[in-house]
């Protein structure tokens, strides 16, 4: 395997572009990037997931895969990222994010691991497919909304049901899909669900919280009203503190 702990290709530097902004940007990237909740590699995903919803897959996007490759993120980890959240973004959107990040492995000579294809099984519809893993609740949800749209949602969820070496952890799918949540505005069923889902795989309310925080970066008011969300959802679904039940 190639160590990709060393590779960087010629970046712009900010300062030259205007040192105001570098001093900004500086100053809020470190303050939200700060939060020790998340792992390296975790934030690495939240950055790639936002340049991918706010298709901004120019300099951000080189950099982010960058910081990626510093800390251990291969672009094998970034490729399962693209296949996860493609449903949420819209396969354009990840499409595009494939593209430019074909160019960056040709542009820092990295070569493409190899992958294993899903089962047929897996991709396929119709009847005698296999099981869809949504939980049952939220199938409910889609087939009152179209009993078509509720099968999407299941061919979904099959493709993206393989775990294991080469693919997100739950935790990481949560916290991804959550932002996706974030950044598109449903803040409804979907961010309740994806919340959720983040705290039965064993992440805090400040592991949440953490989430929230780190992407303001990518758009401030957009937390501002992700946050009104949360706390509403935490009030409704009764999410609280292990330590402020212990002192009740």
């Amino acid at each position: 395997m190639t160590n990709t702990s060393n590779i960087t290709a010629t970046l712009p530097d900010l300062r030259e572009m205007d040192p105001v902004f570098a001093q900004m940007a500086t100053a809020s990237l470190r303050f939200a990037g700060a939060v020790p909740e998340l792992s390296d590699r975790e934030k690495v995903l939240l950055r790639l997931t936002a340049d991918v919803c706010q298709q901004c897959l120019g300099l951000p996007f080189a950099m982010h895969v960058q910081g990626g490759l510093r800390v251990g993120v291969s672009t094998g980890d970034i490729r399962a990222l693209l296949r996860f959240i493609s449903y949420d973004s819209g396969y354009h959107a990840a499409l595009a994010a494939f593209e430019r990040l074909t160019e960056l492995e040709a542009a820092l000579g990295l070569s493409t691991e190899e992958v294993v294809l899903l089962p047929d099984a897996l991709v396929a519809t119709g009847p005698g497919v296999a099981p869809s893993p949504m939980p049952e609740s939220a199938r409910a949800i889609l087939a009152e909304l179209d009993p078509h749209f509720a099968e999407y949602f299941d061919l979904q969820s099959r493709m993206r049901s393989t775990t294991g070496p080469g693919t997100l952890a739950i935790r990481e799918r949560a916290f991804v899909t959550m932002s996706i949540d974030m950044h598109y505005q449903t803040l409804g069923d979907t961010f309740r669900i994806h919340t959720q889902r983040a705290l039965n795989s064993g992440a805090t309310l400040d592991d949440v919280r953490a989430v929230l925080r780190f992407n303001a970066q990518f758009g401030a008011t957009r937390a501002w009203q992700s946050w009104r969300a949360f706390h509403a959802h935490a009030a409704d679904a009764g999410w609280i503190d292990p330590e402020v039940t212990t002192r009740g």
